[in-house]
């Protein structure tokens, strides 16, 4: 038996997910918040509904929240966000703001460091009337003010949840279900805003193993980017240079993909994180024997959508 090595130069240095950058610093923008009523109230016990809709100005991003909320009995704004008040840039004199992520910071120039767009919402907003609104950060007790965890996150259907603190006012609701009101008192908070990644995909050339072959690993070069990138590969056989091509992972099927370093399984598997490049990537062992191969590759970023997988070339190990 010996091994043939088949390398494949992708000679674009590919990114095929497009990163669109952030712009922080835009002090009113056009609202990612739900218009459909009554999907964009929160409510406390003392002064009723905060409207986070008709002002037009609060948008949630991977990085932060900005812009204001408004009352309805004439308490003024909830201000998210020092960098994007009604008034301005106020930093310089009162740096606060909503970050989306745990144990986040919010910055003078109003960006947030340490967001991590997972939707678990964190730091202070503030009102004229009332004061500082306390989110916490994440349902968690550490570094909230009194010892009852609380705190605001955001789901995947775009739905906030949870509870922010003002020493006046106490509890400010976020959502109905929190204390099972709904058929009383239906409102929450919904945004367009997801914590979700982009992916995009790249599908090879075919190759001609020139006989009957078995591939046995895939080793690819480029770079993971930043932390929380993924990268796998499925892989597609056929008795014919025009196929069909089935492309499949370690379950046999479409619905998952190979991503494990030979290191760790011989028998392949999937990888809730970019393998190293460099480091062979084992397939299930037999599954692939034929002529002519294809392979295709999925690329997802971040979280943050800020970075991406970047693959140079794709090494496939074959064995006859």
């Amino acid at each position: 038996m010996k091994n043939i090595y088949v390398a494949l130069l992708i000679t674009t240095g590919i990114i095929t997910i497009l990163i669109f950058p952030f712009f922080l610093h835009t002090i009113k923008a056009a609202t990612n918040i739900t218009s459909t009523y009554p999907y964009f109230y929160a409510w406390d016990d003392v002064d009723g509904f905060w409207d986070f809709y008709n002002p037009q100005t609060v948008t949630i991003s991977g990085i932060k929240v900005a812009g204001y909320a408004s009352s309805t009995t004439n308490l003024g704004d909830l201000s998210l966000d020092c960098y994007t008040t009604r008034n301005g840039n106020i930093c310089l004199t009162s740096n606060y703001g909503i970050c989306n992520g745990k144990g986040a910071t919010h910055n003078t120039d109003g960006t947030c460091s340490g967001a991590d767009a997972t939707g678990n919402l964190s730091g202070f907003a503030w009102n004229d009337n009332i004061g500082w609104i306390s989110f916490c950060g994440g349902l968690n007790s550490s570094g909230c003010p009194g010892s009852i965890p609380y705190g605001v996150t955001i789901d995947s259907n775009g739905f906030l949840n949870g509870y922010a603190w003002n020493d006046i006012v106490g509890w400010i609701s976020f959502n109905c279900s929190n204390n099972g009101s709904c058929n009383t008192s239906n409102y929450a908070v919904n945004t367009n805003w997801r914590s979700t990644s982009t992916v995009g995909y790249l599908e090879s050339n075919t190759i001609d193993a020139s006989s009957i072959a078995t591939l046995n690993s895939i080793t690819w070069q480029g770079s993971c980017g930043l932390t929380g990138t993924n990268l796998g590969f499925q892989i597609a056989t056929s008795s014919s240079p025009s196929g069909p091509w089935n492309y499949i992972g370690p379950s046999g099927t479409n619905a998952d993909w190979f991503g494990l370093p030979c290191s760790t399984s011989l028998l392949g598997g999937t990888s809730n994180s970019c393998p190293a490049p460099g480091t062979p990537i084992c397939v299930t062992p037999g599954a692939f024997q034929a002529r002519y191969f294809r392979y295709k590759v999925k690329l997802q970023s971040n979280l943050l959508q800020n970075s991406s997988p970047v693959v140079n070339d794709v090494i496939l190990n074959f064995s006859k």
